[in-house]
């Protein structure tokens, strides 16, 4: 398959409906009798249609959402959105991590509106994922879209694959931060933006 093609079936998000029921009915089916013949029924639908509609909803969009800048100059001033309850599924396990993400920027041409953030990091999130990577494609996209002089991402989630498996560890919690531009660069910048990302809900206010 070309590359273009490739582009195309992800941004239609043409999932094979009927190829996925087959397969969780195959799944249930291998757990023999524990299960019954009312779940071989009702099952496989309804599994199908979460993952295609809700849980993987995020490739609708392709490489993922291009942020519209607004049309007012952008002030020489940190933007944070913190707080975006994002939901995605970790390919290894296919088990959900759910958790908060923090993004920031410095503008340098333009802006982007504050619902725009979150709508890119739910875009992101839902779909088969790693904590890590997730982090880099919300900035890539962010950077595509803004162009800023700094950016940074800072996410934290509860992983169901070593919460209610492995590990066994409910209360424990994944944090990824990743920095770019100025943030990386300026040490005094990372701080700022650092302080920022981690302070405690209430405890700052940043936007306009």
């Amino acid at each position: 398959m070309s590359q273009r093609r490739s582009r195309v079936d992800l941004r239609q998000s043409e999932f094979d409906r009927p190829r996925m029921e087959r397969g969780v009915r195959m799944f249930l089916e291998g757990m023999g009798a524990v299960v019954s013949r009312r779940d071989l029924r009702d099952t496989p639908r309804l599994v199908a249609r979460a993952w295609s509609e809700e849980l993987l909803a995020g490739y609708r969009s392709g490489k993922g959402p291009r942020l519209k800048p607004l049309a007012e100059p952008p002030p020489d001033a940190l933007v944070v959105v913190r707080g975006i309850r994002f939901v995605s599924i970790c390919r290894h396990h296919l088990l959900p991590f759910v958790g908060t993400a923090s993004v920031a920027y410095l503008p340098d041409r333009c802006l982007a509106g504050f619902s725009s953030m979150a709508r890119l990091v739910d875009a992101m999130a839902r779909r088969l994922q790693i904590q890590e990577e997730l982090s880099e494609q919300i900035l890539d996209r962010l950077e595509a879209s803004l162009s800023p002089k700094g950016s940074a991402c800072l996410l934290e989630a509860s992983h169901e694959c070593m919460t209610c498996r492995g590990a066994l560890q409910p209360t424990a919690r994944v944090a990824t931060l990743r920095v770019r531009g100025v943030f990386e660069t300026e040490a005094a910048r990372r701080r700022e933006v650092v302080a920022l990302l981690q302070a405690p809900p209430g405890a700052v206010g940043v936007g306009h």
